[in-house]
C-alpha cells in the first residue's frame, strides 16, 4: 500500500488537506496504472481459484469412479454408523463384517498470535526484511522436536511491501502455509496458522529480522513460544476387529485398515463396516456413478458459464467427457448402454432408467457389467475414469494453465511491490515539496475542503 496521511495540523507528522489534494491530483495517472495491476492480480486469482475447483472436481470424480471399476462394480461397503465413518469398496475387499473402533481423528496443528494493533497504515513492524522459516516434524516426545525428513521447510519473506496483516497472511499462503487474519471489535488483529493433519506435521517457526515480527510469530515447541497452540497435530488412530492400532495422518484411510476398502473417518466412535459382493450391488453402484458424473457436470457447467468462460482447459474437459458418453469411446455400444437404462439428457446429465436396468440385470448381469468395466479397461466407467485422470494430470492443459496463471500472479505481485516502493517515495517527496512551498508561499496548493483528522490516500486501492 502506498499512503500519505491527510491531517489538518501543519505541525503533525501528516500533511495538510491542501497538500494532500495536490499530491493526489499529481499522482492520479500513477494511481490509475497501479489500479490496473491490482485488477490484473484479482482477475488472475479468480481464474486460479476456478482452475483449482475444476482440478478438484475431476480428481474427486476419477477417484470415485475408479472404485467402481473391475470387481468394484459388483461390490459395496457400508457403515452401520455414518456419523462415525463412511466406507467404499474398490472391489478387492473380502465380503464380511468388520468392527472398526475409531479412537481419535487426525487433525492439524493450529497456532494463534496475540492480539496486536497496527498504525494508521496497517503496518506491522518497521518493514525491515524479515525471514520466517517453518519446519515440520513431530513434537512432544522425549527427543523434543524431530524434523520430518519427507517434508521440505517453508520460507516466507516479509518486508515493507507486505508487512500488513493481510500481506503477512498472503505471504504465508504463497509458501503453502494456511494463515488467516482475524480482526477484533476494537480494531486489533490476530493471525491463525493452520497446519496439515498428522502428528509429523507439527510446526516450528523461527524468525530473523524485524523484532516486532519475531515477537509475533516465533514458535518453538521446546523453546520460545510467541504463538499459542490451540490444537496439536495428531494422527488418526483406529483398530479393526480388536487388532493392533492403525495410525494415519489423514482421516481418509485406503486399504491399510480393510484391504480393498476406503474409510472416511468423521468422529471418534465405533461402527461395523459390511462388505457385500454380488450382482445385486451393480445397480446401486451404477446409481453412484450417475450421481458422481452429474455432480461433475453441474460443476463444469457452472465454471464454463462463469469464471472459466471461453477457457481452453474448461472447454476441453466438458467436450471430451460429453463426447465419450455420446460415442462410447469406440469400444462401448451406446445402443446397448441405452438398452441397459443409461442415457444423456439435453443438459449433458446422465439418466438411469431403473426399470430397463433391472430387466437387463435379470437377463444377463455379466453382460451389463462388461458395458461398464472390463479386465482391459474398455468399459464406459473405465474410460470415464481414465479421461478424468488425463484431464487433471501433470501434463494436461489444465495443469499448464494453472502454472501459467500462478507465474503471472508472482510476476504481477513483484511488479506491484516495485510500484508500491516507487510510488511511496514519490508521494512522500511531493508531500514534502508542496508542504515547503505552502510554508514559504513559493507554490500554490489546491484548496482543500476536509476538516477531519485523517484519511488515507491509497495509491494501490
Amino acid at each position: 500500500m502506498t499512503t500519505i496521511s491527510n491531517t489538518t495540523s501543519s505541525t503533525s507528522s501528516g500533511v495538510s488537506t491542501d497538500v494532500y489534494n495536490r499530491v493526489a491530483q499529481t499522482m492520479a495517472p500513477a494511481s490509475a496504472a497501479a489500479n490496473k495491476v491490482n485488477a490484473s492480480i484479482t482477475k488472475d486469482q479468480t481464474k486460479l481459484s476456478a482452475l483449482g475447483q475444476l482440478q478438484s472436481a475431476l480428481s474427486n470424480f476419477q477417484q470415485l469412479v475408479a472404485g467402481l471399476t473391475g470387481d468394484g462394480l459388483s461390490t459395496s461397503a457400508a457403515s452401520s454408523a455414518k456419523s462415525v465413518l463412511t466406507a467404499t469398496s474398490t472391489g478387492s475387499a473380502k465380503a464380511g463384517t468388520y468392527a472398526v473402533d475409531v479412537k481419535q481423528l487426525a487433525q492439524g496443528q493450529f497456532l494463534t498470535s496475540d492480539d496486536f494493533a497496527t498504525d494508521a497504515n496497517g503496518k506491522v513492524g518497521t518493514g525491515a526484511t524479515t525471514t520466517v522459516k517453518i519446519d515440520f516434524g513431530t513434537a512432544g516426545g522425549d527427543k523434543g522436536f524431530v524434523a520430518n525428513a519427507a517434508l521440505t521447510s517453508k520460507s516466507v519473506t516479509i518486508d515493507a511491501s507486505n508487512n500488513t496483516p493481510d500481506g503477512i497472511a498472503a505471504a504465508f499462503k504463497a509458501a503453502g502455509v494456511d494463515v488467516s487474519v482475524v480482526k477484533g471489535k476494537n480494531g486489533e488483529y490476530s493471525l491463525s496458522i493452520a497446519g496439515e493433519s498428522g502428528a509429523a506435521n507439527s510446526m516450528r517457526i523461527s524468525v530473523s529480522g524485524d523484532a516486532a515480527l519475531k515477537n509475533l510469530l516465533a514458535y518453538d515447541p521446546t523453546g520460545t513460544q510467541k504463538l499459542t497452540q490451540t490444537s496439536a497435530a495428531q494422527d488418526a488412530i483406529l483398530t479393526v476387529d480388536g487388532g493392533k492400532e492403525i495410525k494415519s495422518a489423514s482421516n481418509t484411510i485406503k486399504d491399510s485398515a480393510i484391504a480393498g476398502a476406503t474409510l472416511n473417518l468423521v468422529t471418534a466412535g465405533k461402527s461395523d463396516v459390511t462388505v457385500a459382493a454380488g450382482a445385486s450391488q451393480i445397480s446401486d453402484n451404477l446409481k453412484s456413478l450417475v450421481t458422481a458424473y452429474n455432480d461433475l457436470n453441474a460443476k463444469m457447467q457452472k465454471l464454463q458459464k462463469g469464471d472459466l468462460k471461453s477457457d481452453t482447459a474448461m472447454n476441453q474437459a466438458v467436450n471430451q467427457m460429453s463426447q465419450l458418453l455420446k460415442t462410447g469411446g469406440g469400444s462401448v455400444s451406446v445402443t446397448k448402454l441405452a438398452a441397459a437404462g443409461l442415457s444423456q439428457d439435453k443438459d449433458g446429465n446422465l439418466v438411469l432408467d431403473d426399470k430397463k436396468l433391472q430387466a437387463a440385470l435379470t437377463t444377463d448381469s455379466s453382460a451389463v457389467s462388461k458395458l461398464f468395466t472390463t479386465s482391459d479397461g474398455r468399459g464406459i466407467a473405465d474410460l470415464l475414469s481414465a479421461k478424468a485422470g488425463s484431464l487433471s494430470s501433470t501434463s494436461s492443459v489444465l495443469n499448464k494453465e494453472t502454472s501459467l496463471v500462478t507465474n503471472d500472479i508472482k510476476s504481477l505481485t513483484a511488479k506491484k511491490a516495485s510500484m508500491t516502493k516507487a510510488l511511496t517515495a514519490q508521494a512522500n517527496a511531493l508531500a514534502a515539496l508542496y508542504t515547503a512551498q505552502a510554508q514559504t508561499g513559493s507554490g500554490s496548493a489546491l484548496n482543500g475542503t476536509s476538516t477531519g483528522t485523517g484519511t488515507l490516500f491509497d495509491m494501490l486501492g
